[in-house]
């Protein structure tokens, strides 16, 4: 019963959120928001251990309430893209001119791109602007419990142009599906900030030590394709974004490439969420 209400909630939530007029929508998530800033549940509590981290101990607890209402922002936009048209992609998402032209220029030459960002802001609407442009994308997708939220999901990004794998449970392992369309000249972004393998790679992050998935920084090595940490932040109208080159190491084992490789990532991830932390959307435990 829970997860067929669970499954209800979503499908209730992109038929009708779509249908309200979008100060309405705004309105109805910051207030959400902002009652779970007030109830202080154990989502809100690690939200503000987590930004603690980020900022010092001196941290306004204001932050905590922006925090929250950027994540409840990331909803009510995820409910309501499949509604949006390409032009609306476009427009509502801004990539510094340095960076798009990098990316212009790999695709234009042949050359797929790993793209590993952090959780922030929303990064359905950059999927979006990237399928927009006419450009093929492929990534991968946690095989969410229940099965028929996962499909909701599944169905959702596919919809906006991209096409996906399943982390587990697929015909191939997801890591050759990638590595082979990467070599067709394909982007590739992947959700690098937590692992959730349990084998990933220990880097430091904000003076701590953590886990990250080690699957960026292998697909980058195994390709050659280049790979970019992905900086993204809400402005009052739009999601915007930077990417930061990111070298792999040439020489030495691959497990210390794939290491000093991660570790890039991690730094370049702590630099972006430090000039956003309202727009970092972890919730969970992510310090060992």
């Amino acid at each position: 019963m829970k997860d067929q209400l669970t499954a209800l909630g979503f499908s209730a939530g992109w038929r009708l959120v779509r249908a309200l007029p979008e100060g309405v929508a705004r309105a109805l998530f910051t207030a959400a928001a902002d009652r779970a800033y007030q109830k202080n549940g154990p989502g809100t509590q690690r939200l503000r251990g987590n930004l603690r981290r980020v900022v010092g101990d001196d941290m306004p607890d204001t932050l905590v309430r922006d925090g929250l209402r950027s994540y409840a922002r990331y909803w009510m936009e995820a409910f309501r893209l499949p509604s949006k048209s390409k032009q609306q992609f476009l427009e509502g998402f801004f990539m510094e001119p340095e960076s798009y032209g990098l990316m212009k220029k790999a695709i234009a030459e042949g050359n797929g791109l790993v793209l590993a960002l952090p959780h922030v802001a929303n990064w359905d609407a950059a999927a979006a602007w990237v399928v927009s442009h006419g450009w093929q994308m492929i990534t991968v997708a946690e095989r969410l419990k229940p099965e028929a939220v996962y499909k909701q999901f599944l169905d959702y990004r596919e919809g906006l142009g991209m096409h996906v794998v399943p982390l587990t449970g697929g015909g191939r392992s997801p890591l050759d599906v990638l590595g082979e369309r990467l070599q067709e000249g394909w982007v590739v972004p992947l959700l690098a900030d937590r692992d959730l393998s349990r084998n990933g790679v220990e880097v430091e992050f904000f003076g701590g030590r953590t886990r990250m998935p080690a699957g960026p920084a292998i697909l980058a090595i195994r390709t050659g394709a280049p790979i970019y940490a992905v900086d993204l932040w809400y402005s009052a109208s739009r999601v915007e974004a930077r990417l930061r080159p990111i070298t792999p190491p040439s020489d030495g084992p691959l497990d210390q490439r794939v290491k000093a490789t991660t570790q890039q990532l991690a730094d370049a991830f702590a630099a972006g969420i430090a000039e956003h932390p309202q727009d970092w959307h972890m919730l969970q435990r992510l310090w060992i």
